[in-house]
C-alpha cells in the first residue's frame, strides 16, 4: 500500500498506512496535480518574453516547462537546417501560483491572472 500510488483513493486498514501518510515511492511528483491548490495562475506573454529562461530558473515546483519550436527554414550556408527557438509555457498541473516566475521577469512578460 506504501509504494502502490494506484491504491490511494481505496479505504486501507490503519495496518497498512505508512506513518504520517508519507509516501516511500520515487518519481511520484507527476502523479499528483498540486495546481488545483490556488486560484491564480501566471500567463506568459510571449510577445514579451526575451527567452531569458529565468522564469523556468526560479519556479520552484518546475512549472514552467520550455518547449523547443520548429520557426522556420534558415537559407543561405547552412541551406537545410531548421532554426529552433524556446517557449516559455505554465504547467497548470504543477503551479501553485506562489508568483515567484512573475516578480522575476525583467520583461513584466507574466502576469498573475484568476483562473
Amino acid at each position: 500500500m506504501a509504494v502502490d500510488l494506484n491504491k490511494l483513493h481505496l479505504r486501507a486498514p490503519w495496518q497498512d498506512l505508512t506513518t504520517g501518510m508519507m509516501i516511500h515511492a520515487g518519481g511520484t511528483s507527476v502523479e499528483f496535480h498540486t495546481g488545483e491548490w490556488t486560484a491564480v495562475k501566471p500567463s506568459i506573454d510571449q510577445d514579451k518574453c526575451k527567452k531569458c529562461g529565468r522564469c523556468h530558473m526560479v519556479c520552484p515546483d518546475s512549472a514552467i516547462v520550455v518547449r523547443v519550436v520548429d520557426n522556420a527554414r534558415m537559407e543561405g550556408p547552412g541551406c537545410g537546417k531548421t532554426a529552433l527557438d524556446r517557449m516559455y509555457q505554465v504547467d497548470t498541473d504543477h503551479c501553485k501560483g506562489c508568483g515567484i516566475c512573475a516578480y522575476n521577469c525583467p520583461f513584466d512578460a507574466i502576469e498573475m491572472e484568476g483562473m
